[in-house]
């Protein structure tokens, strides 16, 4: 019966996937992690050979749907589109599982800038003006973002620790609830991703003052970086990678990853993350984990040194 047993579990495990595998993408519909979601989904159904499905389950920063993932069954069938968001909320927030130690990074997609953004009919033209207004203007400033923990948040914590100014954060349920306050100016500025970003700055929506990536978006050439706006070594944005629970078979994760290192090189997926300023982050499953594993010690280190408060 042992022997019988062993052999069934291992032709169940080789003949993975028999059915519909699940992406889970912990954020709000309409946002960067949903646009990557869905076209990572894509590129990895058309490589695996089986149906592969989009939920969105948002919540925390991203960490209701990381949790899930965490404590789902640990077969290939649940996948977690994983962020920089679930590196910096292990420091930052009190969550009930421990990421480096119940998830495990499959494949790593990209790392996407968060772009600086004021309504089109604000003050405010660029970085200059508003670190000015803010310094003669202490605690005045507010600036919106996706929610505690998020880049959005994070970026948006950095730039005030470089510029020296005050900004009172108002965190929302997705970045996409942000924008009615900002284009009515009830809320100053947003520290969003481009991917969400552009459509709304092409739609004349909102006007960009800076990006937060070390060099300028190929999409938007003329919107300086905000290390060449007067903060050099100014970084960051918000990776998104595969993830897949601790204990996950090896030929499962193989498999997962065979196929996501093969929609990362269909040239209409490059095409599409170019468009969105996705860079390039280490792509195999060995090193993107070690990537995730490194970021969590980053943020950790980041935050113990008072960079960015702790939610009260």
């Amino acid at each position: 019966m042992l022997t019988l047993t062993g052999i069934s579990n291992a032709q169940a495990q080789g003949a993975y996937p028999t059915k519909p595998i699940t992406i889970i993408v912990p954020f709000a519909p309409g946002g960067t992690a949903e646009i990557v979601g869905r076209l990572i989904a894509q590129g990895i159904q058309k490589n695996i050979g089986e149906t592969v499905i989009v939920d969105l389950k948002p919540g925390a920063g991203g960490n209701i749907g990381a949790e899930y993932v965490a404590r789902s069954k640990p077969d290939g069938y649940t996948i977690l589109l994983g962020s920089s968001s679930l590196a910096s909320n292990a420091s930052l927030m009190k969550l009930n599982f421990d990421p480096a130690k119940e998830l495990v990074g499959v494949l790593g997609i990209g790392i996407i800038p968060n772009i600086v953004l004021v309504g089109t009919n604000s003050q405010f033209k660029n970085l200059k003006d508003l670190v000015s207004f803010a310094k003669a203007n202490p605690d005045k400033l507010t600036f919106g973002s996706s929610g505690l923990g998020t880049s959005s948040h994070l970026s948006g914590e950095l730039f005030k620790n470089a510029a020296g100014i005050e900004l009172r954060h108002i965190p929302y349920k997705g970045s996409g609830l942000v924008y009615p306050d900002l284009v009515s100016l009830r809320v100053d500025l947003l520290f969003d991703l481009q991917g969400s970003a552009l459509s709304n700055i092409n739609g004349g929506m909102v006007r960009p003052l800076a990006v937060t990536s070390s060099k300028r978006s190929l999409s938007l050439p003329d919107v300086p970086t905000i290390a060449e706006s007067g903060y050099p070594g100014y970084e960051n944005g918000s990776w998104l990678g595969l993830m897949v629970p601790a204990g996950t078979p090896k030929s499962v994760i193989e498999k997962i990853e065979s196929a996501g290192l093969k929609a990362l090189k269909d040239e209409s997926i490059i095409q599409k993350l170019t468009q969105i300023g996705s860079q390039q982050i280490p792509s195999s499953q060995v090193d993107f984990n070690r990537y995730f594993l490194k970021d969590i010690t980053y943020w950790s280190k980041v935050i113990s040194e008072g960079k960015i408060e702790k939610p009260q």
